[in-house]
């Protein structure tokens, strides 16, 4: 079993900017697609960007051209950069990492414990 740890959560005005980061570890073979969704109280867990392996990018309408996922391969670490930060960005982020690990064949899809973002307007 794979386990993902976040940490770059907190608390921002509008237009401030946040940067998360998300380490996978234990038993790790390789990682395929990694990225992050969030869920705002009382709504569904939205995606918001993946970035391949081959480091090919993804972002929801949201929050294109001013959030970026990038990734360190060599630190199993996934990176959200949020910039020019919104109210409607409140939400609590998890990341999430496609994962082969020692003793399987396949990819299963882990996901971090969520790290809760406020921005204040």
């Amino acid at each position: 079993q794979a386990q993902l740890e976040e940490s770059g959560g907190g608390l921002v005005q509008a237009g401030g900017s946040l940067r998360l980061s998300c380490t996978a570890s234990r038993n790790i073979v390789s990682i395929d697609v990694m990225g992050w969704y969030r869920q705002a109280p009382g709504k569904q867990r939205d995606w918001v960007a993946n970035i391949g392996s081959d480091s090919n990018t993804a972002y929801a309408d949201s929050v294109k051209g001013r959030f970026t996922v990038s990734r360190d391969n060599a630190k199993n670490t996934v990176f959200l950069q949020m910039n020019s930060l919104k109210p409607e960005d409140t939400a609590v982020y998890y990341c999430h990492a496609h994962v082969k690990t020692e003793g399987t064949d396949y990819y299963r899809r882990y996901w971090g414990q969520g790290t809760q973002v406020t921005v204040s307007s």
